[in-house]
């Protein structure tokens, strides 16, 4: 039995946060560190004057306060009772952009609500280019790093996918805890039995934070009278980066495949790492017996996943075998069609705001006796 497994960041199906959009790389590097400073800012227990003003600088720079759909601003806070003891501000009226907004609140425990990434919804054309790299990949297995939530994978996978192709079967997604909405789903041809979810665990560092940015989901799907274990995962972004908590999280994946062997000898490790092969969260990961299906004999292709794919640096994206199972590896192959940096894009391909990720999809033919 020929089985083809994937995975494929899709960077958010229909909705994706304005500021990834941003065609200017400097640009989207500026708004994600101003984010992050922002959410810094305002986790702190107590506020200072220079805290408040920098505070009311960044929301009044992005309009952060405005609920416009029609224009909506890269940066949002959202606050649960604006205007009142309990908010961080009062909210401008609509249309207005005020020049002074006084910061009410005094501290992270004295208002409700967050910041978060505006978003907006994406072109149909980056939509379609999505789809298109699904159904040219064809996987029989597909993990989806980086996706909104599974009712999204479901509309996703009936409307797009399901024009003129017969969709998937099966999918699963389970919330995990990004805040941005980008999750780890699956699609799958063979029945999916059963998924663990990693949510609840937490930092060893930092007990009061979970350990995984998004989940470490383990599907469990049925293959003939076996069981193949996919372990879905999504570590910690290098931007704003904390390589501790991504070796963190990489030690436990590892030991979860361990534990997930003693159930079966079919568990493929898969997803977006954000890490390169020489580095140490990968490096743990294949020091259990793993082994990255880029490093078979039979693949012969670019070294990099995600941008224009030409370098070993560009690699973030990983479908890693057992013994089992390596042997039994048929074709190894990269999808980068779907990508505007890469010089062989779809011809639908224009430029960043119609691509379907900047990641490659990544798949594997496995020859199983079942």
């Amino acid at each position: 039995m020929a089985v083809r497994i994937a995975t494929f960041n899709t960077e958010n199906l229909f909705r994706r946060p304005s500021a990834f959009r941003l065609p200017d790389a400097a640009a989207r590097k500026r708004v994600l560190k101003d984010f992050a400073g922002l959410v810094a800012l305002l986790d702190k227990k107590t506020y200072t004057a220079r805290d408040k003003d920098r505070i009311s600088a960044l929301v009044l720079e992005y309009r952060a306060y405005s609920s416009d759909p029609e224009n909506p601003p890269l940066i949002y806070v959202n606050q649960n009772r604006p205007g009142t003891q309990s908010g961080l501000f009062t909210t401008p009226a609509p249309g207005t952009e005020p020049t002074e907004l006084p910061i009410l609140a005094e501290g992270r425990g004295s208002w409700a609500g967050w910041a978060e990434l505006g978003q907006d919804d994406l072109d149909m054309a980056a939509v379609s280019n999505t789809g298109r790299v699904v159904r040219e990949v064809n996987a029989d297995v597909l993990l989806v790093p980086e996706v909104e939530d599974r009712l999204t994978l479901d509309r996703f996978n009936q409307h797009v996918l399901g024009l003129g192709w017969q969709p998937y079967p099966f999918n699963l997604l389970i919330d995990g805890n990004d805040p941005r909405g980008i999750d780890i789903g699956i699609l799958s041809r063979l029945p999916i039995t059963s998924v663990r979810t990693h949510i609840f665990e937490t930092d060893p560092a930092d007990p009061t934070r979970p350990l995984f940015s998004r989940d470490c989901p383990e599907f469990e799907i049925r293959l003939g009278s076996q069981t193949l274990v996919v372990l879905g995962n999504h570590l910690k972004s290098k931007f704003n980066d904390e390589p501790e908590l991504r070796l963190a999280q990489a030690e436990r994946v590892a030991e979860i495949y361990r534990a997930a062997l003693e159930r079966t000898p079919d568990v493929v490790v898969a997803g977006d790492l954000n890490d390169t092969p020489d580095s140490k969260p990968v490096g743990v990961l294949l020091d259990t017996g793993l082994r990255d299906v880029m490093s078979h004999p039979l693949y012969d292709g670019e070294p990099g996943t995600h941008g224009n794919c030409h370098h070993k640096r560009d690699k973030l994206d990983y479908v890693m075998l057992p013994p089992a199972l390596w042997s039994k590896v048929q074709r190894v192959g990269l999808e980068t069609r779907g990508i505007a940096a890469h010089a062989n894009h779809f011809k639908s391909v224009h430029d960043k705001t119609d691509e379907a990720s900047d990641h490659a999809a990544l798949y594997v033919d496995l020859d199983v006796n079942t």
